[in-house]
């Protein structure tokens, strides 16, 4: 099973979205920790709601949450999904 950590960027991202919102990101994050398998990641690869990014030295994915985007990476020796953005997916790729 993996576990959630946010980057301390995310509490800044978090700022601009509304609350009901950040529950609903929350939610789906640890629905998607709990659920997450190499089978459920390529069967969510496969329909597009995450996606691999290019141009990274590390495995970086983009999961779609609505208007939002989440930005992470897998630390597969910690079992660990490391959430290094939340933004809309108008601003997920601006710095």
């Amino acid at each position: 099973m993996y576990a959630l950590e946010f980057e301390k960027s995310v509490k800044k991202d978090f700022i601009t979205i509304g609350t009901g919102d950040i529950l609903y990101i929350k939610n789906s994050l640890y629905a998607f920790c709990e659920n997450f398998s190499p089978a459920y990641e390529q069967e969510l690869l496969k329909i597009g709601k995450i996606k691999k990014l290019q141009g990274f030295n590390e495995d970086i994915y983009r999961l779609k949450l609505r208007s939002y985007s989440v930005i992470y990476k897998k630390e597969n020796d910690k079992l660990i999904i490391l959430v290094l953005s939340v933004k809309s997916r108008e601003n997920a790729y601006k710095k």
